[in-house]
Parts: structure tokens; C-alpha cells; sequence
């Protein structure tokens, strides 16, 4: 899937896109509130799916190479977390689907599994 078709799949709004993400194909999706739970065998290019509204959330994306930060649950994004997105060139989603649905939602579109 494309971002924009992830985008559709969870009714999510693009904050921020990065070129690199522009015409990328993402695969793989990992979900977790702990960044350590992230970087734990996670498939290199996976979209990140969390809760957790802090810079660490865009440094383990830039870390992993991850394709784009799915923000879940409709919570306001803090400005020092959209800033360093696009500072680092990581694209940002936000979706006011639960993480279930949201992951629900991706795997039925043919995303799998980054672990």
C-alpha cells in the first residue's frame, strides 16, 4: 500500500509527507506504545502505529527506517514531535481509529506483520 491508501484504510489525515514516502510501497506495519518493543526485530521500512506523542516516537522511525508514524486514537500532536518529523523527514498520519482498528483495518488492505 501506498501512504495515501493507508491513509484511506483508517480514516487518517497526512500531517506531514516526505518525499522519500511519496511513492514508497509499505509492506510490513509494527504496533506498540513502547519504542524498545519497536525496535526488537522489526521488519526495516514498517509503518510505526502508536499511541505515544513524544520525539522519541520520530527518532525510533529515523532509527528503523521506517516508512511513516501512524498517530492513533485522535491525539493532538504535540508541535516539537510534527517539528522534528519534519526535520528528519518522517511522515506522520494521524487517525482517530483505536490501535485494534487500525491494525484490523491495515492487515485486511494486505499489510503484514514488521515482525
Amino acid at each position: 500500500m501506498n501512504i495515501n491508501e493507508i491513509a484511506k484504510a483508517v480514516s487518517a489525515e497526512i500531517l506531514f509527507e516526505s518525499d522519500v514516502c511519496r511513492d514508497r510501497d509499505i509492506q510490513y506495519a509494527v504496533a506498540a506504545d513502547l519504542m524498545s518493543e519497536v525496535m526488537i526485530g522489526t521488519v526495516d521500512g514498517s509503518l510505526i502505529v502508536t499511541g505515544l506523542m513524544n520525539p522519541q516516537v520520530i527518532r525510533t522511525a529515523e532509527m528503523m527506517n521506517s516508512a511513516a508514524v501512524l498517530f492513533i486514537r485522535g491525539k493532538k500532536i504535540p508541535d516539537q514531535v510534527m517539528e522534528l518529523a519534519k526535520d528528519r523527514e518522517v511522515t506522520v498520519l494521524s487517525s482517530e481509529c483505536t490501535m485494534f482498528e487500525a491494525c484490523g483495518r491495515l492487515y485486511s488492505g494486505g499489510i503484514l506483520s514488521g515482525r
